[in-house]
């Protein structure tokens, strides 16, 4: 039986779409955390979709990033994470994750 809003059941127990999303999100931030130091703020929060199949789910993390940095290794560390956290936290495999670097922010003139 299907349900609105719920992509997962492991047991008796429904992961809601949402959730996925959330906790993917949380841990791409906390792993960013680092590059936006010695900026204002703590940088822009991730977004990010999450579509469940078969028991297993695949992430899309759209990213601002701070610029100048190693683009391509922020991208990579923030996927690491959120995946790795979705399946410490769900128990449901994560079958892959795209990153989309959506905007460069240029260090402040000084």
């Amino acid at each position: 039986m299907a349900h609105p809003g719920v992509v997962a059941q492991r047991g008796g127990e429904r992961v809601a779409d949402r959730v996925y999303r959330r906790i993917a999100a949380r841990a791409a931030a906390d792993a960013l955390a680092p590059a936006w130091q010695g900026r204002p703020g703590t940088g822009p929060y991730p977004k990010v979709s999450a579509l469940l199949s078969h028991g297993r789910v695949r992430l899309t993390l759209h990213l601002e990033l701070p610029f100048p940095s190693d683009v391509g290794t922020l991208a990579r560390t923030a996927r690491d994470a959120a995946c790795r956290t979705v399946t410490e936290l769900t128990g449901t495999p994560v079958t892959g994750a795209d990153v989309i670097v959506d905007r460069l922010h240029p260090a402040a003139a000084g």
